[in-house]
C-alpha cells in the first residue's frame, strides 16, 4: 500500500504527464501551421509516449490501493519563434520531468518504499532516453540552420517517427 505522501506525488506525476502530452500536442499545432508535418509527427508521438507514462503511473496507483485523483490541465503555449525554439523548450520540459521523478526516487528511499523505488527506475532510465532524443533533434536543427532546405530534409526523416508501446517493464 502506497503512503498517502506518495500517493499524492504519483497523482501529481500523473497530472504531469498529461499535462506533457498536452504540450506536445501545443507543439504539433505550431509545426502543422507552418507545414512541417514530420515535425509535428515527432510531437504526435511524444504526445504518445507521455500518455503512456501516464496511464503507466495511474495503473501503479490503483495496483498499490491507492486512488488517482485527476487535476486540472493548465494551457501550454502555443506559440514559438522557430522550431528550435521549439525543442529547446521540449528538452527544458524533460529535464523538468527528470528532476520530478528524481524527487519522487528520493521520497521512495526516504520512506523505503522498495517497490515504488523499483518500480520508478524504468522512467529514470527512460528519462535518459528522452533528453537524448530531444538534444539529437536540437543538434541537427543547428546543423541545418544555414542550409537551404535543410529543415526539409530533417522534417522527412521525422516524418518516420513512430510510437512502440515498451513490451519490457512495462
Amino acid at each position: 500500500m502506497l503512503s498517502k505522501t506518495m500517493e499524492k506525488a504519483i497523482n501529481d506525476q500523473v497530472h504531469w504527464e498529461l499535462y506533457s502530452a498536452y504540450l506536445y500536442v501545443s507543439m504539433a499545432t505550431y509545426f502543422e501551421d507552418k507545414g512541417l508535418m514530420g515535425f509535428a509527427n515527432w510531437m504526435h508521438v511524444q504526445d504518445q509516449e507521455e500518455k503512456f507514462h501516464a496511464q503507466k503511473f495511474y495503473n501503479y496507483i490503483v495496483e498499490r490501493g491507492g486512488r488517482v485523483i485527476l487535476q486540472a490541465i493548465e494551457a501550454p503555449p502555443h506559440d514559438w519563434a522557430s522550431p528550435l525554439a521549439v525543442f529547446e523548450e521540449a528538452l527544458s520540459h524533460e529535464q523538468g520531468v527528470t528532476a520530478r521523478i528524481y524527487k519522487l526516487m528520493d521520497l521512495a528511499l526516504e520512506e523505503k518504499d522498495h517497490g515504488t523505488a523499483s518500480f520508478l527506475k524504468w522512467f529514470i532510465d527512460e528519462q535518459v532516453e528522452e533528453e537524448a532524443s530531444v538534444a539529437d533533434v536540437i543538434s541537427k536543427l543547428k546543423l541545418v540552420d544555414q542550409t537551404p532546405g535543410g529543415a526539409f530534409m530533417l522534417d522527412k526523416d521525422l516524418a518516420a517517427r513512430v510510437f512502440v508501446p515498451p513490451t519490457t517493464g512495462a
